[in-house]
């Protein structure tokens, strides 16, 4: 029997399930894997990061974007503990994530060894599915496990601890296998049955006023072209949520955009309410999505398709529900309504009024705002000059505070492979800087930028000297307003404006991000941005705007209420 070590296993078989890239951070008990992965001929770019937060961020924007399974790591203890926000977060945002921690050796446990925690138990509240690896002979298929249960059903993230004495022992070669099929997802994609597709066809075709909201199911599952398709052939608008732009492109007559509390505006929800029917796809009818279950409205006709059974009717009673992958599902459901449409499509014309209503509505405001020379720089302008001056195909990624209502209403995907990406399942800050990187891994040929208030920039500031290490062109824009500017609007609407521990000094972010090694540049005055702005996008190495914006809570933020 031939053998090698379980760190080797591991890294064999991370390559034959087709991984490019890991983020991760180094400690004592990963010296066996950093060794492996020094000593073998694999093909994997090792990235290290400052922060294990960042390396799960960078993995999990990594995956949004490639469609391939993100992996990170981190050594034990802390580094386990510090992994968590980035795991949680691609695995409610149904993100196959691969989270590898090396952990205290087996024969170590119940001794007090430094760094000995229960890592399953920690784990198991966050992800699809987690194991603690006991032998090394379970090593190859326990991996194996793992990438088949990312990548198929409802995707999500993985959690594998790896004990340092499993890392030593030997595995024999010949269980070294693996699907490199598994390594994207979603991958072995289901369709509901086809009685269950004509009927749901059935109720579409006799609806008068349908609308389709796409939550981030069919970003995914990669469906825009069938929920186009389905627009037209029903006649229908399309909403998304947050994490579903991108489900239609913006320059679609019937693309709404953002509905919600968090980008909507009053004209898209009005479109919302006036459904005689509502078809979720990909969507969890979360609170801000529905302003807290509140449009739709209780009452209102629901058909929810999605490939996760437990979202179906947990917060609205469904009429209908297909479970299944976006795009297989949707493909059924055209070919369905072919034969009760007869193959013709629908009049659209009461639903592209309604939208160019809506939109015509929403953008003069914007445009009003964002053509004002007021100071400080009101956040509408950096939105409408990033519209201008980004390349169509840009991968943008923000933060969920102040940037976030800001480009969920108004920044507008026209090109197929144009990415708008927040971390909207928990929300937690200090998520774009660090993100980015794993974008640029995804799509080097793409321009990646990120946008973050202050409150953000102080989350992961320490991952500038990674982007630097690497020379990624990216770009890092900063909204400064020297609050946590979420909470302080908030304060300012439903706490009769007593603002309290939300207000913090502003910092000259262009001069800690060139202390870094960044190009970078601070614009206080409107007529510098769009000079600043050009150059810094331009530039061939990261580089950071500092932008000092009007504050949040003075702000005409598109934000329907700031408490849930």
């Amino acid at each position: 029997m031939n053998t090698i070590s379980g760190a080797e296993a591991l890294v064999r078989m991370l390559h034959l399930h087709g991984v490019e890239v890991v983020f991760g951070l180094c400690g004592d008990t990963s010296l066996p894997f950093y060794d492996a992965l020094y000593r073998l001929d694999h093909g994997i770019r090792h990235v290290l990061t400052r922060d294990e937060r960042s390396a799960a961020y960078m993995a999990d924007t990594y995956a949004r974007v490639s469609g391939k399974v993100g992996v990170c790591e981190g050594p034990s203890g802390g580094g386990a503990t510090y992994i968590l926000p980035g795991v949680v977060e691609a695995n409610e945002s149904s993100i196959a994530l691969l989270a590898i921690t090396t952990d205290i050796g087996v024969g170590a446990r119940g001794r007090y060894a430094l760094t000995e925690l229960d890592q399953k138990a920690l784990f198991a509240p966050l992800t699809k599915w987690n194991d603690v690896i006991p032998t090394s002979g379970a090593l190859p298929r326990t991996v194996r496990r793992a990438f088949r249960e990312m990548t198929t059903g409802r995707p999500g993230a993985v959690h594998l601890g790896l004990p340092f004495d499993v890392q030593k022992a030997p595995v024999d070669e010949a269980e070294i296998w693996g699907d490199r099929a598994m390594g994207h997802f979603p991958a072995q994609r289901t369709r509901p049955p086809e009685a269950s597709l004509e009927a749901v066809a059935r109720l579409l075709a006799g609806a008068e006023r349908p609308i389709v909201v796409c939550g981030g199911g069919p970003v995914i599952s990669g469906a825009r072209a069938e929920v186009t398709a389905l627009a037209d052939r029903l006649g229908c608008a399309v909403a998304t949520s947050i994490s579903g732009q991108g489900a239609i492109l913006d320059t679609h007559p019937l693309a709404l955009g953002v509905v919600g509390s968090n980008g909507g505006s009053d004209e898209t929800r009005a479109v919302l309410d006036d459904a005689d029917l509502v078809v979720l796809i990909g969507c969890r009818a979360g609170s801000v999505t529905t302003e807290r279950w509140r449009h739709p409205a209780p009452g209102q006709r629901i058909v929810h398709i999605d490939a996760d059974p437990g979202v179906i009717g947990a917060n609205y009673e469904t009429e209908a529900a297909l479970v299944g992958d976006a795009r297989e599902t949707l493909r059924g459901l055209l070919a369905a309504l072919d034969t009760v449409l007869e193959g013709t499509d629908r009049a659209d014309d009461r639903a592209r009024a309604a939208v160019a209503q809506a939109r015509e509505a929403k953008f003069h405001r914007f445009n009003a705002l964002a053509a004002s020379d007021d100071a400080p720089i009101r956040p509408e302008r950096v939105i409408r000059m990033l519209s201008e001056y980004l390349p169509k195909d840009a991968v943008v990624v923000a933060d969920p505070g102040t940037p976030c209502p800001y480009l969920s209403a108004y920044y507008e995907l026209s090109d197929a492979r144009g990415r708008l990406i927040s971390n909207r399942a928990h929300g937690a800050l200090g998520y774009s800087l660090p993100a980015v990187l794993g974008a640029h891994f995804a799509r080097p040929d793409a321009k990646c930028v990120a946008v973050m208030g202050d409150g953000s920039f102080g989350f992961n500031a320490g991952e500038m000297e990674t982007l630097a290490r690497i020379g990624a062109p990216v770009t890092l824009v900063v909204l400064s307003n020297a609050a946590f500017g979420w909470i302080k609007a908030g304060q300012d609407s439903g706490f009769g404006k007593r603002y309290y521990s939300v207000d913090f000094n502003r910092t000259d972010h262009a001069r800690v991000a060139e202390a870094f090694g960044l190009k970078a540049w601070r614009v206080e005055d409107p007529a510098d941005l769009a000079g600043a702005m050009k150059a810094a996008l331009a530039h061939g190495g990261p580089s950071l705007i500092d932008i000092v914006v009007q504050p949040l809570h003075e702000a005409a933020a598109p934000v329907t209420e700031w408490i849930a």
